[in-house]
């Protein structure tokens, strides 16, 4: 995403911040709730762990939750489908692996910085084949011959390290995070603008029309859609499959 879109979500978020004369306190949802044998209607303790992420700011969130939801509905999946149907599919495939290969640059990084051999020399064959013989990453050859990609972002080298992901954040436009894996994320857009591979940033700078284009890739290539969950509780489910998804790459 652009600075732009960076700067947009954070005064947005600030401003929701702002929307609140007091921010309530964290409790722990299981307190004070207890199960019986024999009741009639029984929480499984199992579920009721579902609830138990740190959220202590929920009301902004789900406002910044149900504004990305519309904002998916009205704007971003419709500029996808428009895309979908104006572009071929090795088209699209090219534009991802494009996108996917510069994004190889911070998985790199933050290999080394865990100390993760194997998905380092990984990574970096991935880059020499998808930037040599794959055209600057048009064609995903890494991937034919047995090297899929392996993400690593900053935020899983924070969690490596056993830095606790403090607070869950929805962020604008963006979806699910923490503060540790926001965190992470502005470090590896900076990091991606000190490394510069192939001149990507200044490329993109000059050509406005590159940042949109790969906004629209990053909502191409995800597959979730709000409501698809079909629960009133999809907040809830979302929250909680993200912070366990977050735990199991950091435990890989």
């Amino acid at each position: 995403m652009s600075r732009i879109s960076i700067t947009l979500a954070a005064l947005l978020f600030a401003g929701g911040l702002q929307a609140q004369n007091a921010i309530p306190e964290y409790t722990d949802p299981l307190e004070g709730i207890e199960t019986r044998e024999g009741a009639g209607y029984q929480f499984e303790r199992s579920s009721l762990r579902a609830l138990n992420v740190q959220d202590p700011i929920e009301p902004i969130n789900r406002r910044i939750y149900r504004f990305n939801a519309r904002f998916d509905d009205l704007i971003y999946l419709p500029v996808v489908n428009a895309y979908e149907w104006a572009t071929p599919k090795f088209v699209r495939t090219g534009v991802s692996n494009v996108f996917n290969n510069l994004a190889d640059i911070p998985n790199l990084g933050n290999s080394i910085l865990q100390g993760k051999a194997d998905k380092g020399m990984r990574t970096t064959a991935r880059l020499l084949l998808n930037t040599t013989l794959g055209v600057v990453g048009l064609f995903d050859v890494a991937k034919k011959m047995g090297l899929p990609q392996q993400r690593e972002d900053f935020g899983q080298t924070l969690g490596f390290y056993r830095v606790p992901p403090g607070p869950y954040l929805v962020l604008p436009f963006l979806g699910p995070s923490s503060l540790r894996d926001a965190t992470g994320q502005a470090v590896d857009w900076t990091f991606e603008d000190y490394v510069e591979f192939l001149d990507n940033r200044e490329i993109k700078n000059n050509n406005p029309s590159l940042w949109a284009l790969q906004a629209v890739d990053m909502r191409y290539q995800n597959e979730f859609r709000y409501g698809a969950l079909d629960s009133p509780f999809e907040y809830d489910q979302v929250r909680y499959l993200y912070t366990k998804l977050r735990e199991l790459q950091i435990s890989q």
